[in-house]
């Protein structure tokens, strides 16, 4: 069953990918129509998790990110789909690194540094992982968690590597790292996940108790390699911009927790200024706190 869907469903996707921007956006907008008046996708999730993390706004500013957030998912999909056929030189310039970050990373580079990227949902992540290759001196991984059907995982991992890029199971990434290779090397994790409670950290995270991964924190902490924080802001329709900030450049100095609360700062930053580029479909806080195991509040 698995093969006959992706069977039937990739030459439309590959149909779809050589199709030019204003047409894959035409797409988009009948996409939105489809997932949010006629499906209303997850409309509830979405709402609740903008009740909790901005709680007090009209209900006209409620139904304003929704549907921005709604428009914005919708092109992030075809824009997704745009990579399995992109050029290089296409994706450079819908999707470059900002003069601070390149500088950051060439000054990393320069003083043999091998580098940790963390990253939320936000913008279009998607883009920014297959275009870091084109930009950086350095060997670039991803850590990505493997698809359930073997077809269509084939398929993301084809398209997330397409320049250069090395794909890294999540359980196989302290394996990889701890085995380096010549070379410098980035690696970049998209950490904004939902854990297991039993294990997790818990922090306030938009005015509500989150639980967060440590674990890159602690692949940081044990490599000591530094670790910034990417952002993918939106400039326009189709077009992004990745700025970098350095969180921490010497992990080994830091206390456990600091430098994911530091990370998860950052990202609530990017989320207030611009709510509807996060991913806010996603069952965020499906895991209520109820036995304290850790608790630290946000760094400032």
């Amino acid at each position: 069953m698995n093969a006959f869907i992706y069977f039937l469903l990739f030459p439309f996707i590959w149909l779809l990918s050589i199709l030019p921007y204003p047409l894959l956006y035409l797409i988009s907008d009948f996409l939105f129509f489809l997932v949010y008046h006629v499906m209303g996708y997850r409309k509830q999730v979405v709402r609740n998790n903008l009740l909790n993390s901005f709680p007090g706004l009209t209900e006209q500013k409620y139904i304003e990110v929704e549907r921005k957030f709604y428009h914005h998912l919708c092109d992030v999909v075809v824009e997704t789909i745009k990579l399995i056929n992109i050029s290089e030189s296409n994706i450079k310039k819908r999707c470059a690194f900002s003069q601070q970050a390149t500088e950051l990373f060439n000054t990393l580079y320069d003083s043999n540094r091998d580098v940790i990227i963390v990253m939320g949902h936000f913008g279009n992540w998607e883009m920014a992982g297959v275009s870091m290759n084109c930009f950086f001196k350095y060997r670039v991984q991803t850590v990505y968690k493997p698809l359930k059907n073997k077809y269509f995982d084939q398929m993301v991992f084809n398209l997330r590597s397409r320049f250069g890029a090395v794909l890294v199971p999540m359980n196989l990434i302290l394996k990889e790292l701890f085995n380096k290779k010549e070379g410098l090397a980035v690696t970049a994790f998209i950490a904004d996940q939902t854990p297991s409670p039993d294990n997790a950290l818990w922090i306030s995270f938009l005015n509500q108790d989150t639980p967060v991964y440590t674990g890159v924190e602690k692949i940081a902490t044990k490599l000591n390699y530094p670790v910034v924080f990417a952002s993918v802001r939106k400039l326009k329709r189709g077009f992004y911009e990745i700025d970098v900030n350095s969180i921490c450049e010497n992990p080994s100095t830091k206390k456990p927790g600091e430098i994911t609360s530091l990370f998860m700062n950052a990202l609530e930053a990017e989320i207030i200024k611009t709510p509807e580029f996060w991913l806010w479909s996603h069952k965020r806080w499906k895991h209520k706190k109820t036995i304290t195991k850790t608790e630290l509040q946000p760094m400032v």
